[in-house]
């Protein structure tokens, strides 16, 4: 038996996956058992879960597979000392160089720390895009295709080119093209703003990307294309707008000329501008250039039809959709856990090959890959202000039922979904028919931001009656435009662009989901549900039964279903 442990930690959004004998038995984010969102702490309660579902202990493993190699680190040291040609930058060169080499020093101390925990293991440090790219091309299914990586940094790159195959033996190959290395980071900019339009780099920004559609990009497109140039293969940030970073906690990510070109930081408890809103646009709407002038490169470099992406920068689903919206692959793929979370997938797969031992399986298309919990396992006694009572097999037709009604349900079932978007079993769903839904569902049941949009999910087979993507979407991971019978019957899940980040489904993929689908099809003549993550604003996507019935508790939902019961308050 071979057991490959793959680890994201010590970053953000710790994560922990298991591979035996080529076989992915489990993948989960730390959050969703600690409660903890995107914790860093090594994922121990992840760990724990994974061996003991597969009967193992630390002595078991045989190659912890870290998603981050130390010595690459050092790499970033010659462009340190270039930052002294140049008095606009010349103060970041020491604490540049200062701060890669403490991280790389770092990174090295906790890979030998984690092979204390596991006493037969080797530690296996992988290098950051190396993991994002296994993970993509091994979770899309395809035989070959063009990968892209974008997200803010790994090591030193922070945008990279691979091309995926598999060979005559039928193993994954992946062949390394091109790189962008920093201070140039796409991730780092929309980051940087996100920041300073006060909302929490590393966490937000996909409310700004929420707030960019309500804004005009005109006023500040000018400043956002100097700051982020492309160039024949890549792109370059302006050092006087973005300086270059340090590693090191609190230094600036804005330049006062990037201040006063735009507008002043503002603090979280002040309003939402005009200004702010444009400022979200022309970051929202130069981002999508350079994504789309990527993928340019990537077709260019590759040859290839299809396309991977991954990295942080590509939770940003409306620049995907814009990418599908230029025609340059026939399909593009989007992993479920596209982030740093899904690279403890990517490192243990990546571990795997090189041993050269079984072929992968468990991976391509699969994101229900988190714990389970019976009904059985629930300590109702902890809860003495619910109600509850068991539905038989009918629970998707009852659960559609309550919906029509107007009810804010949300469902509990199965394994934990993988990545930041929960897809039918840590959701809450409504009927995008009930008047006010999208304020009520903001204002009372997520405590989140007015303008903020909320994702329908459809049956793949009827997803075209509804929405122009014209391909499967499974993950959430793309924006669409909408058809004029989507604007016409179900208004609110169109967003103030004229997109909506749509989920496709079939029976195969989740039973209940698509079932309650058609059951509220058969009583309002409309396929589409409103699908959002089951937790409130600020709180991690509910893991545990415990989780869910907080969140019951906390929030103005009507109601949960739990596997077969149906809780209320």
């Amino acid at each position: 038996m071979s057991a490959v442990l793959g680890l994201c930690s010590y970053t953000h959004d710790s994560a922990a996956a298991l591979l035996v004998d080529g076989r992915l038995v489990g993948f989960v984010e730390e959050e969703r058992l600690s409660q903890v969102k995107h914790t860093k702490e090594y994922p121990q309660h992840a760990v724990h879960w994974l061996l003991q579902k597969t009967d193992l202990g630390p002595g078991d493993v045989d190659r912890v597979a870290y998603n981050f190699s130390g010595p690459r680190y050092l790499m970033a040291l010659p462009s340190a000392a270039a930052l002294l040609r140049s008095g606009q930058t010349r103060a970041r060169a020491l604490p540049r160089a200062r701060g890669f080499a403490t991280v790389a020093m770092r990174t090295v101390t906790r890979g030998r720390a984690l092979g204390r925990k596991f006493p037969r293991a080797r530690v296996q440090h992988v290098v950051h895009h190396r993991a994002h790219q296994t993970y993509a091309f091994a979770a899309s299914g395809f035989d070959e295709a063009a990968v892209l990586i974008v997200d803010s940094l790994g090591e030193t790159q922070t945008t990279t080119i691979a091309h995926g195959r598999h060979d005559d033996s039928g193993r994954s190959r992946l062949r390394a093209l091109h790189a962008i290395h920093d201070p140039a980071s796409l991730g780092y900019v929309y980051g940087a703003v996100t920041q300073h339009l006060g909302w929490r780099r590393s966490d937000e920004e996909g409310t700004v990307m929420a707030l960019a559609a309500r804004g005009d990009p005109t006023r500040f497109r000018a400043i956002l294309a100097q700051a982020v140039r492309t160039t024949s293969d890549g792109f370059a940030i302006d050092p006087t707008l973005f300086p270059p970073r340090t590693l090191q906690s609190g230094a600036a990510r804005v330049t006062p000329q990037f201040v006063a070109a735009t507008c002043p930081l503002r603090r979280p408890d002040e309003p939402v501008e005009q200004i702010h809103r444009d400022l979200a646009a022309a970051l929202q709407e130069r981002t999508e250039t350079v994504l789309v002038h990527l993928a340019r490169t990537a077709r260019r470099l590759t040859g290839s039809a299809r396309l991977c992406v991954g990295g942080g920068v590509a939770a940003n689903c409306v620049g995907i959709g814009r990418i599908i919206e230029e025609g340059l692959f026939n399909e593009v793929f989007v992993p479920p856990a596209p982030g740093d979370s899904g690279t403890a997938i990517g490192a243990a797969v990546a571990v795997h090959l090189l041993a050269g031992q079984e072929p992968l399986t468990g991976i391509a298309g699969q994101c229900y890959l988190g714990p389970s919990w019976s009904s059985a396992e629930v300590d109702w006694d902890r809860w003495p202000g619910l109600q509850k009572r068991r539905l038989g097999e009918d629970r998707a037709d009852f659960l559609a039922g309550q919906l029509a009604r107007g009810r804010i349900v949300g469902v509990f079932q199965g394994r934990v979904e993988a990545g930041p978007r929960a897809l039918g079993n840590r959701s809450i769903l409504a009927s995008p028919l009930s008047e006010g839904v999208v304020d009520r569902l903001n204002a009372t049941v997520k405590f989140r931001e007015p303008f903020r949009p909320f994702a329908p999910v459809v049956p793949a087979l009827r997803a075209g009656e509804y929405f122009s993507l014209g391909q499967a979407a499974p993950f959430m991971s793309m924006a669409s435009q909408v058809t004029a019978k989507a604007r016409e019957q179900i208004p609110a899940i169109v967003h103030a662009n004229g997109t909506a980040r749509v989920q496709t489904v079939t029976p195969e993929q989740n039973p209940l989901v698509h079932a309650t689908l058609e059951a509220f099809a058969l009583r309002t003549g409309v396929p589409v549900l409103i699908n959002t993550s089951l937790n409130i604003k600020g709180k991690p996507i509910c893991g545990t039964p415990d989780m869910a019935l907080a969140c019951l508790t906390e929030s103005g939902l009507d109601a949960l279903l739990l596997e077969d019961w149906w809780v209320t308050k």
